[in-house]
């Protein structure tokens, strides 16, 4: 029988070691915390959104963009529900958004650890792997309780994303010893700090809007939802979204800021000519109150503040130009980003081991056979939405099925 030690009991982990004993190995789990998949237990706000019945190959990006994809295309959503459903998960739909029906991420993870008993895959926690070395057959496992060894090994130990869960990122320092490139491991799905001290005054509201991130006069990414200011930046999924690119932007050194849109369905013109009638509906209303109904009082005061205008001004008394500052400010709110929160605040990371020495069917890398990689430690990440749990499910599923079935190589 073919011994199979998978490193790292997350969710890709999980879902390796499953398949790979499923198909007659012998799976070693090998997981540094005190117990498997303690990271899964806080996805989805508790409720784990395992997966999305809408899947592009925009939904993933990578420095390899077609990787994800190809990854993903062969273990899709639909197979991830029928997995999850032989495990006793049957699951919900939310527009898309894929959870258990029992709202519990526990579930999830429940459902895996009774899979893993009956399938008698040995799992070791409080283990900590600090090397992996081949051999003429297969493969010596280092570890700070002894070492392990194994035919084949797959490589799942996470990303820097969320620490407190156990990502420390000591799976990159293994792949980088075994060869792999390592892209700059960033912050990713997190918010964003920004320069400007009136956050203090406006934290806490949440309203509607477009998000954009710029560097110079270049939009690299925008998305449109709930934003939530905070008092030292800007959160919310679309900030979520479009934070990989501030990030990596950021790390390049590039000076880097959000343009924010709260009337998104309007243009400019739009919006101007909306205020020019406004304000000559109730032309006696004061500057102070000219915006309430349309926008929370926080922000309404600081761009009246911001635009110069004297709060006890009529409405009807507004210029072109101070209507058409207003205008700008609802449409195009300029906000310096400094930084992306740390890792303890992301869900997830970009960046990670180079996809490109990685072979997208079987995971298996590229300079070391017998060796696969799988989950969060490659250079992928998806959007919000069960998209990262998604890869994470469809890259163990390969690896684990490559490594029970293929010929030993080393």
């Amino acid at each position: 029988m073919r011994t199979v030690a998978v490193i790292g009991g997350g969710a890709s982990g999980m879902m390796a070691s499953v398949t790979a004993a499923s198909n007659g190995a012998h799976v070693i789990l090998l997981e540094h915390n005190d117990r498997i998949g303690k990271k899964i237990l806080s996805t989805g706000n508790g409720r784990c959104n395992f997966t999305n019945t809408r899947q592009e190959p925009v939904c993933y990006h990578s420095e390899d963009p077609a990787f994800p994809w190809k990854v993903v295309e062969n273990f899709n959503a639909q197979s991830v529900i029928s997995f999850f459903l032989r495990l006793g998960i049957y699951s919900k739909n939310r527009n898309g958004y894929i959870y258990p029906n029992s709202d519990q991420a526990r579930a999830v993870l429940d459902a895996f650890q009774m899979e893993i008993d009956r399938l008698d895959i040995e799992v070791h926690t409080g283990v900590n792997c600090t090397d992996v070395r081949p051999v003429k057959k297969g493969f010596v496992i280092s570890t700070d309780k002894g070492t392990v060894r194994a035919d084949r090994v797959i490589l799942s130990a996470g990303s820097k994303a969320a620490p407190s869960t156990g990502s420390d990122g000591s799976g990159y320092d293994l792949a980088k010893k075994l060869g792999h490139r390592i892209i700059p491991v960033l912050p990713a799905l997190v918010q964003l700090r920004c320069r400007e001290k009136f956050f203090k005054d406006i934290a806490g509201v949440r309203a509607q809007g477009t998000v954009s991130v710029w560097t110079k006069e270049m939009c690299i990414a925008r998305e449109t939802g709930e934003i939530q200011l905070t008092d030292y930046g800007i959160s919310g999924i679309p900030v979520f979204q479009v934070s990989r690119y501030a990030s990596r932007l950021l790390y390049e050194k590039k000076e880097v800021y959000a343009l924010l849109d709260f009337m998104p369905d309007f243009t400019g013109e739009q919006m101007y000519a909306f205020l020019r009638a406004r304000a000559g509906t109730r032309p006696e209303k004061k500057a102070g109150m000219f915006l309430i109904g349309l926008f929370h009082q926080k922000l309404s005061d600081l761009w009246i503040r911001l635009s110069g205008i004297h709060e006890e001004k009529k409405a009807g008394d507004l210029s072109d130009s101070e209507l058409k500052t207003l205008s700008s400010m609802i449409k195009e709110f300029r906000v310096s980003v400094t930084a992306a929160n740390p890792f303890e605040k992301a869900q997830v990371c970009c960046g990670g081991v180079d996809t490109k020495e990685v072979d997208p069917v079987t995971m298996e890398s590229a300079y070391v056979p017998g060796l696969h990689l799988a989950g969060e430690l490659l250079d992928v990440d998806g959007m919000c939405g069960g998209y990262n749990l998604t890869f994470a499910w469809a890259s163990g599923h390969a690896a684990g099925l490559a490594a029970s079935l293929a010929d030993t190589k080393n």
